[in-house]
């Protein structure tokens, strides 16, 4: 299955082939994740890093100047900010640029977590319009020649949808491309995304391009997804949890070629062992890196016929020896199982989002936004 209408997408200066990104997730999209996906794509496609927020940037957070190194290989170097102040936002963006710490940064405005939207900040600042165009015209105007993209949500809920103002303003901002999660904060990652939203954002701001992200499972998902929106691209997150070479399939399916990866347990053990010793290295510690990687241990075995004692002595790991030794305990010429291709990482259903008092009383008052907003979490 092929996308022949898929073009290359073009992110300012930078030709983006197959038009796929990875979302950035705190914990998760490190060096050494998106150096996995990058070795099962060739080297194709735009891998962002965690989100990194401002404040911390600039105050050079010991942890956060450690999360915005790259690889060598990585072309172009991608990274997320996630402010609410538009000054730090601006001083952040400025020091990218003059310490050539990146060749592209997206502004994250996604985020549902409430202790975050209970300060006013992800996916609730978009509905302050004008405080949203103020760090939208910071970060455009300290960029210099990087390009600025954003990501967002639908709205705070069905009764505060803010997506397509939001579009408008960032298109006359500056904003070189806009990704849009289709779901509202309210939703979290519950329900279905809805794929209609981003095929109107795509209508509405057809100066730039759009990315659709919600509900990518599998290769054959993405080219769904733009075929039936008219997106320019899309962004892939809880999609890849463990599952990186989704990048691989996801190159042949925009450019033809052989099947989708369906790999026996015996591989997906290889790339966890592979995945566990990347996370060592970038960490200096092979026990710190294990134990780092044991979160993913549920998504690389889900639908493995696999006992709860083992999966628990998976899980608590602490060597590489003995992951090994684990999973060499297993029945390694286990098939890809039926179904496992279906949702992973956090759900959840409609949620009352929490919200600093009067928030929502004047959508156009540029309301200050405390800096305990900015918390490091998930980019949503």
């Amino acid at each position: 299955m092929t996308n022949d209408a898929a073009t290359p997408l073009q992110i300012g200066p930078h030709t983006v082939w197959p038009p796929v990104v990875l979302a950035p997730m705190a914990g998760i999209t490190n060096a050494p994740f998106r150096t996995l996906c990058r070795e099962f794509s060739g080297g194709k496609g735009l891998f962002v890093s965690e989100m990194i927020t401002t404040r911390a940037l600039v105050e050079r957070d010991a942890k956060t100047m450690r999360l915005i190194h790259f690889d060598g290989t990585e072309k172009p170097r991608s990274i997320q900010l996630y402010g609410v102040d538009p000054v730090t936002v601006g001083k952040a963006v400025r020091m990218i640029v003059d310490e050539d710490l990146a060749d592209h940064i997206d502004l994250n405005f996604g985020c549902p977590v409430p202790k975050v939207t209970r300060k006013g900040g992800g996916s609730a600042l978009p509905y302050k319009r004008n405080l949203l165009r103020s760090i939208l015209r910071e970060a455009v105007g300290n960029a210099g020649s990087l390009p600025v993209t954003m990501k967002m949500r639908k709205g705070i809920d069905d009764e505060h949808i803010t997506y397509l103002d939001a579009g408008r303003i960032a298109v006359e901002e500056g904003v070189t491309a806009i990704a849009l999660h289709g779901r509202t904060a309210a939703q979290h990652y519950g329900g279905t995304a809805d794929w209609e939203a981003i095929a109107r954002l795509k209508e509405a701001v057809p100066e730039i391009p759009v990315l659709g992200n919600g509900d990518i499972w599998s290769a054959e998902d993405a080219v769904r997804m733009m075929r039936e929106t008219g997106c320019d691209g899309v962004v892939v997150g809880r999609g890849c949890l463990g599952r990186p070479w989704l990048f691989g399939d996801l190159v042949t399916a925009f450019e033809g070629g052989g099947g989708f990866t369906a790999p026996t347990l015996r591989e997906v053990a290889d790339v966890m062992v592979r995945h566990a010793t990347l996370l060592g290295e970038w960490l200096e510690s092979e026990e710190r890196g294990v134990i780092d990687f044991r979160k993913h241990v549920a998504w690389y075995t889900k639908g493995f016929s696999i006992g709860s004692d083992m999966r628990k002595k998976l899980a608590i790991a602490s060597s590489l020896d003995e992951l090994r030794a684990h999973l060499s305990e297993l029945d390694l010429d286990q098939p890809w199982p039926l179904g496992a291709d279906g949702p992973r990482g956090r759900t959840s259903g409609r949620n009352r989002v929490v919200l600093p008092e009067g928030w929502l009383d004047d959508p156009y008052d540029c309301a200050a936004v405390g800096s305990d907003a900015e918390l490091d979490t998930s980019g949503g």
